[in-house]
């Protein structure tokens, strides 16, 4: 079926809650997409965050084909070894307690509000729970409680009582709202969504002290930033402090649903059996396939990130400096960057689309680049160079548009 007539059906058979790129896919390879007109795409995007390893990875797919003719799907009244296996590689490399799967970031952040709260209630607090701007946690009701996007929230109310959104990286607004009551904290470390912002160091440094005065729980969402992305396992990680929760997804399954909560020892006991499950969580198809990814880390994978991202900042800033007027900053860490630029990015972000680069367009005026694991310094400057013909093609056309 031709592309064109693919999107029409897409168009009537599915609801539109999607602003899809106009390629169907045909296949996939390393960072390569090609479409069904036989184009070939670097993705920079890796599925928002989710390929570490690429496409077609062989461990992957060996993976794949050795649990298939296993079993798939058993339900959680079964032990199961890869979900046993990838639990203990998790608490080994991160050092908490215990691993709680889920299928989702969004699920995984739903477990941690319930789990904080259960904690909580147990230490005599209300349950209070505290995020901030520019946050995204995903689109279930205790994801969106915790957050302050407005078409994501609009007209879906009322959500989670007891629930507040404080602005980000300040942390005078976080000493004056939490108090004996407040029963977690959550953010993220590196804003995904939010446009790539990080966390200060003085926020940090005031979060956990006041988390020391008071009891509660820090809850960090590493669903974007978690399993190596920033160079570190988890973007929490170069702070030197450790979180009571952390919540994950997105890479480790290596492109199969997969998404966990770590829990610190001390709320590892707060649940009771039955009190919390999912039925596909954990799932041992996608178990299976994270132990890969948590293997290829722990050889060498890991280095690779920090001297490829190495690469990829230092030629972003080439780039930068070509073009001040028009980059106003780079962000982020590791093989997660930012492109801020002075005008909304979908236009510079369709440019790259155009010229066989995909990535994304977040927070009204940002390029988000988020690519596999396994780039390689060519990948980079391919990216780069297209980047900077766009961007030039962009200044031509607004400054067509001012001398009109």
């Amino acid at each position: 079926m031709l592309s064109d007539q693919l999107i029409a059906l897409e168009h009537d058979v599915i609801m539109q809650t999607y602003k899809r790129i106009p390629v169907v896919v045909e296949s996939t390879s390393g960072c390569r997409i090609t479409d069904v007109n036989g184009v070939t795409y670097l993705d920079m995007l890796s599925g928002i965050a989710v390929n570490a390893l690429g496409y077609s990875h062989p461990r992957i797919l060996e993976a794949i084909a050795v649990q298939s003719h296993k079993y798939l799907h058993l339900s959680n009244l079964f032990y199961q070894e890869p979900q046993i296996r990838l639990a203990q590689s998790l608490t080994r490399r991160t050092g908490y307690s215990k691993v709680v799967y889920s299928n989702s970031g969004a699920e995984s952040w739903d477990a941690a509000v319930k789990l904080a709260r259960m904690h909580g209630h147990l230490h005599g607090k209300n349950g209070d729970i505290i995020g901030f701007t520019g946050g995204f946690h995903g689109r279930t009701y205790g994801a969106l409680s915790t957050m302050d996007k407005p078409l994501y929230k609009e007209g879906m109310g009322p959500f989670l009582p007891s629930t507040a959104i404080l602005p980000f990286n300040d942390a005078a607004a976080l000493r004056d709202a939490v108090n004996e009551h407040t029963c977690a904290v959550g953010l993220e470390f590196i804003q995904g969504e939010g446009g790539i912002r990080s966390v200060s160091r003085e926020f940090v440094g005031a979060l956990m002290e006041l988390r020391d005065r008071f009891g509660f729980v820090v809850i960090a969402d590493e669903v974007q930033t978690g399993v190596g992305r920033t160079g570190d396992f988890f973007a929490y990680e170069t702070f030197g402090i450790t979180p009571d929760i952390v919540t994950m997804a997105k890479g480790i399954g290596g492109g199969l649903p997969l998404g966990a909560m770590l829990v610190s020892d001390a709320l590892s006991t707060a649940w009771k059996q039955g009190q919390h499950g999912s039925t596909y969580g954990g799932n041992a198809l996608a178990c299976a396939t994270g132990l890969v990814v948590m293997e290829e880390l722990e050889h060498g994978l890991l280095d690779h990130v920090r001297s490829i991202s190495a690469y990829l900042h230092a030629s972003l800033g080439t780039l930068r400096a070509s073009y001040p007027d028009y980059v106003l900053e780079i962000r982020g860490r590791g093989l997660m960057a930012g492109v801020v630029v002075n005008e909304e990015s979908t236009p510079l972000r369709d440019a790259l689309l155009a010229r066989r680069v995909i990535t994304s367009a977040t927070a009204s005026n940002v390029i988000r680049i988020v690519p596999p694991f396994i780039i390689t310094e060519a990948d980079v400057d391919e990216c780069v160079h297209a980047l900077r013909n766009a961007i030039e093609e962009r200044i031509a056309v607004t400054s067509s548009s001012i001398a009109v």
